[in-house]
Protein backbone atom coordinates (compact mmCIF):
# COMPACT_ATOMS: atom_id res chain seq x y z
CA UNK A 1 0.00 0.00 0.00
CA UNK A 2 3.01 2.28 0.91
CA UNK A 3 6.01 3.21 -0.96
CA UNK A 4 8.22 4.36 0.95
CA UNK A 5 6.58 5.14 4.17
CA UNK A 6 5.81 1.82 7.50
CA UNK A 7 2.80 2.59 9.12
CA UNK A 8 3.44 1.76 13.13
CA UNK A 9 2.52 -1.47 14.15
CA UNK A 10 0.72 -0.35 17.30
CA UNK A 11 -2.20 1.65 17.41
CA UNK A 12 -5.36 2.58 15.83
CA UNK A 13 -6.94 4.75 13.18
CA UNK A 14 -9.39 7.13 13.71
CA UNK A 15 -12.54 6.99 12.21
CA UNK A 16 -15.62 8.78 11.22
CA UNK A 17 -19.52 8.58 11.58
CA UNK A 18 -21.81 10.94 10.73
CA UNK A 19 -19.23 13.46 9.86
CA UNK A 20 -17.96 13.22 13.97
CA UNK A 21 -14.34 11.62 14.44
CA UNK A 22 -14.45 8.00 16.41
CA UNK A 23 -11.51 8.25 18.33
CA UNK A 24 -9.90 5.33 19.86
CA UNK A 25 -7.20 5.53 23.27
CA UNK A 26 -3.98 4.55 21.32
CA UNK A 27 -4.67 6.65 17.88
CA UNK A 28 -1.96 6.83 14.79
CA UNK A 29 -1.83 10.15 13.69
CA UNK A 30 0.34 10.85 10.82
CA UNK A 31 2.22 14.39 11.01
CA UNK A 32 4.09 16.56 8.16
CA UNK A 33 6.85 18.35 9.99
CA UNK A 34 6.83 21.27 7.34
CA UNK A 35 9.06 23.34 5.40
CA UNK A 36 11.83 25.55 6.42
CA UNK A 37 10.96 25.92 10.15
CA UNK A 38 8.96 22.88 10.61
CA UNK A 39 12.42 21.09 11.87
CA UNK A 40 12.28 23.18 15.02
CA UNK A 41 8.94 23.42 15.60
CA UNK A 42 7.66 20.26 15.49
CA UNK A 43 9.95 18.78 17.44
CA UNK A 44 9.13 20.91 20.01
CA UNK A 45 5.19 20.38 19.29
CA UNK A 46 5.40 17.10 20.03
CA UNK A 47 7.00 17.35 23.44
CA UNK A 48 3.92 19.27 24.43
CA UNK A 49 1.80 17.14 23.28
CA UNK A 50 3.06 13.89 24.60
CA UNK A 51 3.82 15.47 27.74
CA UNK A 52 0.01 16.56 27.73
CA UNK A 53 -1.65 13.87 26.94
CA UNK A 54 0.72 11.85 30.17
CA UNK A 55 -0.18 14.18 32.58
CA UNK A 56 -3.94 14.12 31.72
CA UNK A 57 -4.54 10.03 31.31
CA UNK A 58 -1.25 8.28 32.40
CA UNK A 59 -0.90 5.53 30.22
CA UNK A 60 -4.33 4.31 29.33
CA UNK A 61 -4.15 7.01 26.43
CA UNK A 62 -1.22 8.16 23.51
CA UNK A 63 -1.14 8.96 20.58
CA UNK A 64 1.35 7.32 18.51
CA UNK A 65 3.20 9.43 15.79
CA UNK A 66 3.07 8.75 12.00
CA UNK A 67 5.79 10.77 9.76
CA UNK A 68 4.50 11.36 6.31
CA UNK A 69 5.99 14.22 3.58
CA UNK A 70 4.71 16.87 1.98
CA UNK A 71 6.42 19.95 0.71
CA UNK A 72 10.29 20.04 0.05
CA UNK A 73 11.03 16.83 2.43
CA UNK A 74 8.94 15.11 0.19
CA UNK A 75 10.48 15.98 -3.05
CA UNK A 76 14.05 15.17 -0.89
CA UNK A 77 12.64 11.63 -0.10
CA UNK A 78 9.92 10.69 -3.43
CA UNK A 79 11.73 12.86 -6.44
CA UNK A 80 11.63 16.23 -8.08
CA UNK A 81 8.22 17.97 -8.05
CA UNK A 82 6.55 15.38 -5.40
CA UNK A 83 5.20 17.46 -3.51
CA UNK A 84 2.48 15.69 -2.08
CA UNK A 85 3.32 11.97 -2.45
CA UNK A 86 0.35 9.54 -2.80
CA UNK A 87 1.59 7.69 0.60
CA UNK A 88 0.88 10.89 2.63
CA UNK A 89 -2.62 11.04 1.14
CA UNK A 90 -3.38 7.22 1.82
CA UNK A 91 -2.03 7.91 5.08
CA UNK A 92 -4.38 10.58 5.85
CA UNK A 93 -7.32 8.38 4.53
CA UNK A 94 -6.29 5.49 6.53
CA UNK A 95 -6.05 7.31 10.12
CA UNK A 96 -8.16 9.60 9.21
CA UNK A 97 -6.76 12.80 11.57
CA UNK A 98 -3.35 14.69 10.36
CA UNK A 99 -1.41 18.18 11.80
CA UNK A 100 1.25 20.03 9.92
CA UNK A 101 3.58 22.14 10.22
CA UNK A 102 4.06 24.91 7.23
CA UNK A 103 4.70 23.98 3.97
CA UNK A 104 6.06 26.13 1.13
CA UNK A 105 4.12 26.74 -2.25
CA UNK A 106 5.72 25.15 -4.84
CA UNK A 107 7.42 26.55 -7.49
CA UNK A 108 6.64 24.11 -10.90
CA UNK A 109 4.89 20.88 -10.60
CA UNK A 110 1.45 22.13 -11.67
CA UNK A 111 0.01 22.55 -7.68
CA UNK A 112 -0.64 26.07 -6.87
CA UNK A 113 -0.75 25.42 -3.15
CA UNK A 114 -0.13 22.74 -1.15
CA UNK A 115 -2.54 23.64 1.24
CA UNK A 116 -5.53 24.60 -0.58
CA UNK A 117 -4.48 20.86 -2.38
CA UNK A 118 -5.52 19.30 0.68
CA UNK A 119 -8.65 20.64 1.47
CA UNK A 120 -10.13 19.54 -1.85
CA UNK A 121 -8.49 16.21 -2.30
CA UNK A 122 -9.99 15.22 1.28
CA UNK A 123 -12.91 17.80 0.78
CA UNK A 124 -11.95 19.57 3.91
CA UNK A 125 -14.63 22.42 3.91
CA UNK A 126 -14.74 23.71 7.16
CA UNK A 127 -11.59 25.98 7.94
CA UNK A 128 -11.58 26.71 12.08
CA UNK A 129 -9.85 29.74 13.11
CA UNK A 130 -10.36 30.36 16.69
CA UNK A 131 -8.71 34.10 17.68
CA UNK A 132 -8.55 33.97 21.43
CA UNK A 133 -5.85 36.35 23.87
CA UNK A 134 -3.77 34.80 25.96
CA UNK A 135 -2.61 37.37 28.90
CA UNK A 136 0.73 38.92 28.42
CA UNK A 137 1.20 38.08 24.92
CA UNK A 138 2.04 41.94 23.05
CA UNK A 139 -0.61 43.27 20.78
CA UNK A 140 -0.90 46.71 18.34
CA UNK A 141 -4.75 46.71 20.09
CA UNK A 142 -5.68 48.46 23.27
CA UNK A 143 -7.99 45.71 24.74
CA UNK A 144 -7.13 42.34 23.11
CA UNK A 145 -8.85 40.35 25.43
CA UNK A 146 -12.15 41.80 24.60
CA UNK A 147 -11.83 39.26 20.95
CA UNK A 148 -12.58 35.42 21.48
CA UNK A 149 -14.12 34.58 18.24
CA UNK A 150 -13.99 31.33 16.21
CA UNK A 151 -13.88 32.04 12.33
CA UNK A 152 -15.63 29.35 10.30
CA UNK A 153 -14.26 29.51 7.00
CA UNK A 154 -15.65 27.63 3.95
CA UNK A 155 -12.54 25.90 2.59
CA UNK A 156 -13.41 24.46 -1.00
CA UNK A 157 -15.15 26.95 -3.13
CA UNK A 158 -15.23 30.59 -4.06
CA UNK A 159 -12.66 32.15 -6.00
CA UNK A 160 -10.20 29.51 -4.36
CA UNK A 161 -11.91 26.74 -6.88
CA UNK A 162 -8.77 28.03 -8.79
CA UNK A 163 -10.84 28.03 -12.06
CA UNK A 164 -9.78 31.66 -14.24
CA UNK A 165 -8.13 32.51 -17.38
CA UNK A 166 -5.48 34.66 -18.40
CA UNK A 167 -5.89 37.67 -19.96
CA UNK A 168 -5.01 37.11 -23.52
CA UNK A 169 -5.63 33.49 -23.46
CA UNK A 170 -7.74 32.36 -26.58
CA UNK A 171 -10.30 30.69 -23.84
CA UNK A 172 -10.45 33.58 -21.66
CA UNK A 173 -11.11 35.51 -24.80
CA UNK A 174 -13.49 33.49 -26.35
CA UNK A 175 -15.64 33.98 -22.59
CA UNK A 176 -15.27 37.14 -22.43
CA UNK A 177 -16.75 37.18 -26.17
CA UNK A 178 -19.32 34.99 -24.88
CA UNK A 179 -20.48 37.21 -22.03
CA UNK A 180 -20.47 40.30 -23.78
CA UNK A 181 -21.87 39.83 -27.14
CA UNK A 182 -24.35 36.93 -25.96
CA UNK A 183 -25.16 36.62 -21.60
CA UNK A 184 -24.62 39.80 -20.62
CA UNK A 185 -26.96 41.70 -23.46
CA UNK A 186 -29.96 39.09 -22.47
CA UNK A 187 -29.92 39.76 -19.22
CA UNK A 188 -31.70 43.03 -18.32
CA UNK A 189 -30.67 43.42 -14.83
CA UNK A 190 -26.78 44.14 -15.80
CA UNK A 191 -28.15 46.94 -18.56
CA UNK A 192 -25.08 48.02 -21.08
CA UNK A 193 -22.12 46.39 -18.71
CA UNK A 194 -19.33 45.14 -20.82
CA UNK A 195 -16.01 43.69 -19.61
CA UNK A 196 -13.29 45.15 -20.59
CA UNK A 197 -11.30 42.94 -23.68
CA UNK A 198 -8.22 42.93 -22.01
CA UNK A 199 -9.61 41.27 -18.32
CA UNK A 200 -8.10 38.18 -16.62
CA UNK A 201 -11.44 36.35 -16.00
CA UNK A 202 -12.39 34.36 -13.06
CA UNK A 203 -15.14 31.95 -11.48
CA UNK A 204 -16.77 32.78 -7.95
CA UNK A 205 -19.17 29.63 -7.15
CA UNK A 206 -21.13 29.52 -4.36
CA UNK A 207 -23.31 26.45 -3.93
CA UNK A 208 -26.28 26.00 -1.27
CA UNK A 209 -24.85 22.78 -0.25
CA UNK A 210 -21.19 24.40 0.35
CA UNK A 211 -22.70 27.14 2.35
CA UNK A 212 -25.59 24.91 4.27
CA UNK A 213 -22.84 22.05 5.54
CA UNK A 214 -20.53 24.74 6.84
CA UNK A 215 -23.33 27.05 8.63
CA UNK A 216 -24.12 23.61 10.22
CA UNK A 217 -20.87 22.76 11.56
CA UNK A 218 -20.91 26.31 12.99
CA UNK A 219 -24.39 25.86 14.60
CA UNK A 220 -23.21 22.59 15.95
CA UNK A 221 -20.06 24.21 17.57
CA UNK A 222 -22.18 27.21 18.76
CA UNK A 223 -24.54 25.12 20.80
CA UNK A 224 -21.13 23.66 22.56
CA UNK A 225 -20.32 26.94 23.84
CA UNK A 226 -21.23 29.14 26.82
CA UNK A 227 -24.63 30.42 26.67
CA UNK A 228 -23.57 33.97 26.80
CA UNK A 229 -21.44 33.04 23.58
CA UNK A 230 -23.88 31.02 21.71
CA UNK A 231 -23.82 33.26 18.36
CA UNK A 232 -23.50 32.62 14.86
CA UNK A 233 -22.82 35.53 12.75
CA UNK A 234 -23.02 35.33 8.74
CA UNK A 235 -20.51 37.29 6.90
CA UNK A 236 -21.35 38.07 3.31
CA UNK A 237 -20.95 40.96 0.85
CA UNK A 238 -24.74 40.46 -0.62
CA UNK A 239 -25.16 44.19 -0.46
CA UNK A 240 -23.06 43.40 -3.79
CA UNK A 241 -22.87 40.37 -4.90
CA UNK A 242 -26.33 38.99 -4.44
CA UNK A 243 -26.55 35.87 -6.26
CA UNK A 244 -23.43 34.75 -4.35
CA UNK A 245 -22.52 36.23 -1.49
CA UNK A 246 -25.75 36.99 -1.04
CA UNK A 247 -27.37 33.24 -1.16
CA UNK A 248 -24.67 32.27 0.99
CA UNK A 249 -26.95 34.84 3.74
CA UNK A 250 -29.86 33.14 2.85
CA UNK A 251 -28.80 29.73 2.30
CA UNK A 252 -27.36 30.12 5.73
CA UNK A 253 -30.45 31.55 7.56
CA UNK A 254 -32.63 28.60 5.59
CA UNK A 255 -30.08 25.95 7.27
CA UNK A 256 -30.27 27.41 11.01
CA UNK A 257 -34.47 27.72 10.62
CA UNK A 258 -34.60 24.43 9.13
CA UNK A 259 -32.53 22.16 10.89
CA UNK A 260 -31.67 24.21 14.51
CA UNK A 261 -35.76 25.75 14.86
CA UNK A 262 -35.79 24.85 18.61
CA UNK A 263 -32.43 25.78 19.61
CA UNK A 264 -31.98 29.26 17.32
CA UNK A 265 -33.74 32.73 16.63
CA UNK A 266 -32.92 34.96 14.11
CA UNK A 267 -31.83 38.19 15.15
CA UNK A 268 -34.61 39.89 13.33
CA UNK A 269 -36.99 37.39 15.12
CA UNK A 270 -35.64 38.34 18.10
CA UNK A 271 -36.79 42.30 17.65
CA UNK A 272 -40.24 41.45 16.83
CA UNK A 273 -40.49 39.02 19.71
CA UNK A 274 -39.09 41.68 22.43
CA UNK A 275 -41.40 44.08 20.76
CA UNK A 276 -44.34 41.66 21.90
CA UNK A 277 -42.66 41.14 25.25
CA UNK A 278 -42.58 44.83 25.80
CA UNK A 279 -46.22 46.17 25.03
CA UNK A 280 -48.24 42.99 24.59
CA UNK A 281 -51.00 44.69 22.80
CA UNK A 282 -48.67 46.02 20.38
CA UNK A 283 -50.45 46.01 16.51
CA UNK A 284 -48.84 44.22 13.83
CA UNK A 285 -48.38 47.51 11.87
CA UNK A 286 -45.93 49.23 14.81
CA UNK A 287 -44.26 45.85 15.33
CA UNK A 288 -43.34 46.18 11.83
CA UNK A 289 -42.70 49.91 12.41
CA UNK A 290 -39.98 49.11 15.28
CA UNK A 291 -38.31 46.64 12.95
CA UNK A 292 -38.23 48.85 10.07
CA UNK A 293 -37.37 52.30 10.91
CA UNK A 294 -38.64 53.45 7.40
CA UNK A 295 -41.37 51.33 7.43
CA UNK A 296 -43.65 54.56 6.86
CA UNK A 297 -42.31 55.90 3.68
CA UNK A 298 -42.71 52.49 2.08
CA UNK A 299 -45.41 51.10 -0.49
CA UNK A 300 -48.10 49.34 0.80
CA UNK A 301 -47.24 46.06 -0.94
CA UNK A 302 -44.18 46.59 1.40
CA UNK A 303 -45.67 47.44 4.33
CA UNK A 304 -48.04 44.43 3.84
CA UNK A 305 -45.02 42.61 3.54
CA UNK A 306 -43.36 43.35 6.74
CA UNK A 307 -46.37 42.95 8.51
CA UNK A 308 -47.09 39.07 6.90
CA UNK A 309 -43.67 38.25 8.13
CA UNK A 310 -44.31 40.09 11.92
CA UNK A 311 -47.47 37.93 11.99
CA UNK A 312 -45.91 34.38 10.24
CA UNK A 313 -42.98 34.78 12.85
CA UNK A 314 -45.44 35.19 16.41
CA UNK A 315 -47.49 32.13 14.61
CA UNK A 316 -44.59 30.17 14.35
CA UNK A 317 -42.48 30.54 17.60
CA UNK A 318 -44.59 32.96 19.92
CA UNK A 319 -45.29 29.61 22.08
CA UNK A 320 -41.28 28.28 21.99
CA UNK A 321 -39.19 31.34 21.79
CA UNK A 322 -41.43 34.15 23.36
CA UNK A 323 -41.43 35.43 26.81
CA UNK A 324 -37.62 35.46 27.21
CA UNK A 325 -37.25 32.55 25.88
CA UNK A 326 -35.35 33.47 22.70
CA UNK A 327 -32.46 34.78 25.28
CA UNK A 328 -31.46 30.93 25.63
CA UNK A 329 -31.18 29.91 22.18
CA UNK A 330 -28.35 30.42 19.55
CA UNK A 331 -28.50 33.83 18.28
CA UNK A 332 -28.26 33.90 13.98
CA UNK A 333 -27.62 37.10 12.87
CA UNK A 334 -25.46 38.71 9.86
CA UNK A 335 -22.95 41.31 9.02
CA UNK A 336 -21.54 42.91 5.83
CA UNK A 337 -17.97 41.91 5.64
CA UNK A 338 -16.45 45.15 5.44
CA UNK A 339 -17.99 46.23 8.54
CA UNK A 340 -17.22 43.37 10.48
CA UNK A 341 -13.61 43.87 10.08
CA UNK A 342 -14.09 47.05 11.94
CA UNK A 343 -16.24 45.40 14.03
CA UNK A 344 -14.16 42.71 15.44
CA UNK A 345 -11.85 46.51 16.45
CA UNK A 346 -14.46 48.28 17.92
CA UNK A 347 -16.77 46.27 19.05
CA UNK A 348 -14.93 42.38 19.40
CA UNK A 349 -17.06 41.36 22.46
CA UNK A 350 -20.19 41.15 20.78
CA UNK A 351 -19.34 38.45 18.47
CA UNK A 352 -18.75 34.87 19.01
CA UNK A 353 -18.76 32.63 15.85
CA UNK A 354 -18.12 33.85 12.26
CA UNK A 355 -19.77 32.11 9.36
CA UNK A 356 -17.89 33.10 5.87
CA UNK A 357 -17.06 32.22 2.80
CA UNK A 358 -13.56 31.49 1.66
CA UNK A 359 -12.06 34.77 0.67
CA UNK A 360 -13.36 36.85 3.20
CA UNK A 361 -12.12 33.92 5.98
CA UNK A 362 -8.92 34.35 4.56
CA UNK A 363 -8.71 38.08 5.19
CA UNK A 364 -10.65 37.94 8.50
CA UNK A 365 -8.91 35.08 10.19
CA UNK A 366 -5.58 36.83 9.86
CA UNK A 367 -7.06 40.37 10.92
CA UNK A 368 -8.48 39.09 14.04
CA UNK A 369 -5.36 36.80 14.70
CA UNK A 370 -3.40 40.03 14.37
CA UNK A 371 -5.23 41.57 17.58
CA UNK A 372 -4.42 38.89 19.71
CA UNK A 373 -0.60 38.74 19.30
CA UNK A 374 -0.16 37.63 15.20
CA UNK A 375 -0.21 34.27 13.25
CA UNK A 376 3.03 32.65 15.52
CA UNK A 377 -0.71 31.93 18.19
CA UNK A 378 -2.87 31.74 15.52
CA UNK A 379 -3.76 27.90 15.37
CA UNK A 380 -6.17 26.52 12.15
CA UNK A 381 -8.23 23.25 11.07
CA UNK A 382 -9.72 22.45 8.41
CA UNK A 383 -12.09 19.48 9.03
CA UNK A 384 -14.53 17.27 6.71
CA UNK A 385 -17.04 14.59 7.21
CA UNK A 386 -14.29 11.78 6.83
CA UNK A 387 -11.02 13.26 7.82
CA UNK A 388 -9.32 16.36 9.43
CA UNK A 389 -6.37 18.03 8.81
CA UNK A 390 -4.61 20.76 11.62
CA UNK A 391 -2.04 23.46 10.58
CA UNK A 392 -0.24 26.03 11.44
CA UNK A 393 -1.48 28.97 10.10
CA UNK A 394 2.00 30.83 9.27
CA UNK A 395 4.43 30.70 6.90
CA UNK A 396 7.68 28.87 6.25
CA UNK A 397 10.10 31.44 7.57
CA UNK A 398 13.32 29.63 6.03
CA UNK A 399 15.76 32.13 7.03
CA UNK A 400 15.11 30.97 10.96
CA UNK A 401 14.70 27.27 10.12
CA UNK A 402 17.36 25.24 12.42
CA UNK A 403 18.20 28.15 14.45
CA UNK A 404 15.58 26.99 17.51
CA UNK A 405 14.37 30.15 17.66
CA UNK A 406 10.73 30.77 16.36
CA UNK A 407 7.29 30.82 18.02
CA UNK A 408 6.10 26.89 17.97
CA UNK A 409 2.43 28.44 19.18
CA UNK A 410 0.49 28.32 16.26
CA UNK A 411 1.42 24.70 15.97
CA UNK A 412 0.76 23.74 19.58
CA UNK A 413 -2.87 25.36 20.19
CA UNK A 414 -3.60 23.42 16.48
CA UNK A 415 -2.80 20.61 18.11
CA UNK A 416 -5.11 21.57 21.17
CA UNK A 417 -7.68 21.86 18.43
CA UNK A 418 -6.68 18.33 17.19
CA UNK A 419 -7.48 17.52 21.24
CA UNK A 420 -10.54 18.84 21.11
CA UNK A 421 -11.67 17.36 18.13
CA UNK A 422 -10.61 14.10 19.46
CA UNK A 423 -12.65 14.90 22.57
CA UNK A 424 -9.45 15.36 25.03
CA UNK A 425 -10.26 17.97 26.57
CA UNK A 426 -8.42 17.37 29.63
CA UNK A 427 -5.29 17.47 27.81
CA UNK A 428 -6.04 20.55 25.74
CA UNK A 429 -6.92 22.54 29.02
CA UNK A 430 -3.08 21.54 30.22
CA UNK A 431 -1.87 22.97 27.36
CA UNK A 432 -3.58 26.17 27.08
CA UNK A 433 -2.81 26.42 31.14
CA UNK A 434 1.06 25.92 30.51
CA UNK A 435 0.98 28.12 27.61
CA UNK A 436 -1.32 30.85 29.00
CA UNK A 437 1.11 30.77 32.30
CA UNK A 438 4.41 30.87 30.61
CA UNK A 439 3.30 33.94 28.62
CA UNK A 440 1.89 35.87 31.38
CA UNK A 441 5.61 34.77 33.05
CA UNK A 442 7.67 36.00 30.19
CA UNK A 443 8.96 32.89 29.52
CA UNK A 444 8.34 33.34 25.38
CA UNK A 445 10.50 33.44 21.95
CA UNK A 446 11.86 36.17 20.43
CA UNK A 447 8.91 37.34 18.68
CA UNK A 448 7.00 38.14 21.55
CA UNK A 449 9.79 39.12 23.85
CA UNK A 450 10.65 41.67 21.45
CA UNK A 451 7.30 43.55 22.00
CA UNK A 452 6.94 43.15 25.31
CA UNK A 453 7.24 46.13 27.44
CA UNK A 454 10.11 46.17 28.90
CA UNK A 455 11.43 43.08 26.76
CA UNK A 456 12.40 40.18 27.95
CA UNK A 457 15.16 37.33 27.27
CA UNK A 458 13.58 35.25 24.83
CA UNK A 459 13.28 31.77 24.99
CA UNK A 460 14.67 29.15 22.63
CA UNK A 461 11.70 27.05 20.69
CA UNK A 462 12.43 24.29 22.62
CA UNK A 463 12.86 26.40 26.04
CA UNK A 464 9.53 27.92 25.27
CA UNK A 465 7.95 24.12 25.07
CA UNK A 466 9.77 23.34 28.24
CA UNK A 467 8.31 26.22 29.95
CA UNK A 468 5.12 25.30 28.67
CA UNK A 469 5.21 21.81 30.39
CA UNK A 470 6.49 22.92 33.46
CA UNK A 471 3.06 25.25 33.58
CA UNK A 472 1.06 22.03 33.48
Amino acid sequence: MYEKITPPSTGEAITFKDGEPIVPDHPIIPFIRGDGTGIDLWPASEKVFDAAVKAAYGDQRKITWFKVYAGDEACERYGTYQYLPEDTLAAIREFGVAIKGPLTTPIGGGIRSLNVALRQIFDLYACVRPCKYYTGTPSPHKTPEKLDVIIYRENTEDIYLGIEWKQGSEMGDRLIKLLNEDLIPNTPEHGKKQIPLDSGIGIKPISKKGSQRLVRRAMQHALRLPKNKQMVTLVHKGNIMKYTEGAFRDWGYELAIDEFRAECVTERESWILGNKEKNPDLSLEDNARQIDPGYDSLTSEKQAAICEEVKSVLDAIWETHGSGQWREKVMVNDRIADSIFQQIQTRPDEYSILATMNLNGDYLSDAAAAIVGGLGMGPGANIGDSSAIFEATHGTAPKHAGLDRVNPGSVILSGVMMLEFMGWQEAADLIKKGLSAAIANGEVTYDLARMMEPPVEPLKCSEFADAIISHF
